[in-house]
């Protein structure tokens, strides 16, 4: 499956309505970016069960902001809603392949409730 863009319009739906996510925060400007565009396009082309998206953070600087992009490329991967990845830096082929196996592999339920105990132990603001 290819990738879609994403924008600040359709960004949650795509989310909280697929089971696991992709994103690439890119730039076309950004050299990085470019290089590591055919490794991403290559992972979304051997798994169509995952969702690939793309934000452009030219475009999109509202989105890019609201995710706390600092430096691009920046990956993300969410599962069932979830944010459970955030890195920035191009992966090469093999550990792009190793995080899609990860984040298809979490148990969910258990991640869930180590959110829950960390949202519990945070101290409360003033």
């Amino acid at each position: 499956m290819a990738t879609q863009t994403l924008t600040q319009q359709n960004f949650d739906e795509v989310v909280t309505g697929n089971d696991v996510v992709l994103v690439d925060f890119w730039a076309s400007w950004c050299g990085p970016c470019r290089s590591f565009a055919p490794t991403f396009e290559a992972s979304s082309d051997a798994h169509p069960d995952i969702v690939y998206g793309k934000v452009d953070t030219e475009a999109e600087q509202g989105l890019a902001a609201a995710a706390n992009i600092r430096s691009i490329p920046t990956l993300m991967a969410f599962r069932e809603g979830v944010l459970v990845f955030a890195q920035p830096g191009a992966l090469p082929p093999a550990a792009l392949e190793d995080l899609v196996t990860q984040v298809q592999g979490l148990d969910m339920d258990e991640v869930r409730k180590q959110i829950a105990e960390q949202g519990a132990a945070a101290p409360a603001a003033e």
